[in-house]
């Protein structure tokens, strides 16, 4: 099954860390990527750029209305994900558990909707 572990940190915590830090942390990353790319887990990952570069679009009563920035603002922001296939909820939780940002931030672990299972 596959699962999107998505990446949420607090953007102003990433920008305090000296360069020193980030290496670290995108060192650890780039370890974890290689681990789910030889145990066949990883289908895609990406970072995202900061939430000032967002924007958010509507439609309503057919008109297209556009925003800067995201959704909501909230403490921590969707900073990037990975796409995995895990046989269940626990090995996607237990790849989850290992992203660095899960040490400051949060990873929301959500199973990718099986359209072939409801169309018969």
């Amino acid at each position: 099954m596959k699962y999107l572990l998505m990446i949420y940190e607090n953007e102003k915590i990433w920008e305090s860390l000296s360069q020193e830090e980030t290496q670290q942390i995108l060192g650890e990353y780039a370890v974890f990527t290689e681990s789910i790319e030889k145990s066949g887990n990883y289908i895609a990952g990406e970072a995202l750029e900061p939430t000032p570069t967002a924007t958010t679009v509507r439609i309503r009563e057919g008109k297209r209305l556009t925003t800067d920035g995201p959704f909501a603002e909230t403490r921590e922001q969707l900073g990037g994900f990975y796409l995995v296939e895990a046989k269940d909820l626990d090995e996607a939780i237990a790849m989850a558990s290992r992203i660095p940002n899960a040490r400051t931030g949060s990873i929301e672990v959500r199973p990718i909707m099986d359209y072939s299972k409801n169309m018969g």
